[in-house]
């Protein structure tokens, strides 16, 4: 197979945290550094890396200081915290992601870009909110915080989860940006956290302000794909492959399947809401609908480990590619 010339790499949440989960700015640093040099892997096969992330622990953290320092400062919005985030994590991956290309001897290095996504200021997110973040709390814990107005749900043997609005990325708006700082060789770091979530008042002309939501970080990824032209999506999660069935008897790994068969997998609740639901969506949007110059997409979702194999391979994770044209068959 022919390697690629653009790629972008989301990486989840595993690879900004400990084993444990712990978010402690040494955990967080020692987790990236690790990602990088599976990055750094993926840069030495010769491709042009885009590389964007998740933030859920880190914004979680942030509204926890929100409330215990609300009487002594004003607490900040989501789209505040997600900005600040984009930062922190962003910087990191900076250094860490550049130490790893020069200890390849390779000549690229790094560039953060704080980056803005489009939503509608009426989807239906906004009434409904989905999107887990932070920390899991015991059911007493999360009460205490649903009685002044958040919303939780019950995740399972970890605990209850915070849940806050998530609506759709329609575009990623800092992307000439992002091409241009790639095209100049940079492996370019944007979009953490699925962007900045801002809408378009349309009054005057094109006034944007951000709002008080977190955009799902996987969707953002496939949205960002499209518009730059890369021929592969990379999902990066703790697991080497998408599995039907999980936690029965029948369990099984997903290995090379059409969008067809994906699609009828998640139709049939396969796939967690909070969890590889939105990787097996962002997945599907990035290989569904035309490509760059008649190109057949691909969308690979595994884990950290094997990211630069996935690149590389189409037989490595969990693998679906935009259908053959009709002249192809």
């Amino acid at each position: 197979m022919a390697i690629p010339e653009r790629v972008v790499i989301a990486l989840g949440g595993n690879a900004m945290t400990g084993p444990d989960g712990s978010a402690t700015p040494g955990a967080q640093r020692e987790a990236i550094a690790a990602a990088a040099q599976h990055v750094a892997a993926v840069v030495a096969s010769g491709v042009q890396v885009v590389l964007t992330h998740g933030n859920g622990p880190q914004v979680g953290n942030l509204l926890v200081k929100n409330e215990l320092a609300a009487h002594e400062v004003p607490p900040v919005p989501l789209d505040w915290c997600v900005a600040q985030t984009q930062a922190t994590i962003g910087f990191t991956v900076t250094d860490e992601l550049d130490a790893a290309l020069e200890a390849r001897g390779l000549p690229q290095r790094t560039a953060t870009l704080v980056t803005r996504t489009l939503v509608l200021a009426d989807d239906p997110g906004f009434t409904e909110p989905t999107k887990p973040v932070g920390r899991h709390l015991p059911r007493a814990d999360a009460e205490r915080l649903v009685a002044l107005g958040q919303t939780w749900e019950d995740r399972g043997p970890r605990g209850w989860r915070r849940v806050v609005a998530s609506p759709e990325p329609q575009e990623v708006l800092d992307v000439p940006a992002v091409r241009a700082l790639a095209d100049a060789g940079f492996v370019v770091v944007c979009a953490g956290g699925g962007g900045i979530p801002v809408v378009d008042d349309g009054q005057d002309g094109d006034v944007l302000r951000g709002v008080e939501a977190v955009v799902d970080k996987d969707l953002t990824a496939a949205v960002l794909a499209r518009q730059l032209d890369a021929g592969v999506l990379v999902i990066a999660t703790d697991v080497p492959h998408v599995m039907v069935d999980f936690d029965t008897p029948e369990a099984r790994p997903l290995g090379a399947v059409t969008p067809d068969e994906l699609r009828r997998h998640a139709a049939r609740g396969q796939f967690a809401r909070g969890s590889m639901g939105p990787k097996v969506e962002a997945a599907l949007r990035f290989v569904e609908g035309p490509a760059a110059g008649g190109r057949r997409n691909r969308a690979v979702i595994t884990s950290l480990e094997h990211i630069a194999d996935a690149v590389a391979a189409a037989d490595v994770g969990t693998s679906v590619r935009t259908p053959p044209s009709s002249r192809e068959e």
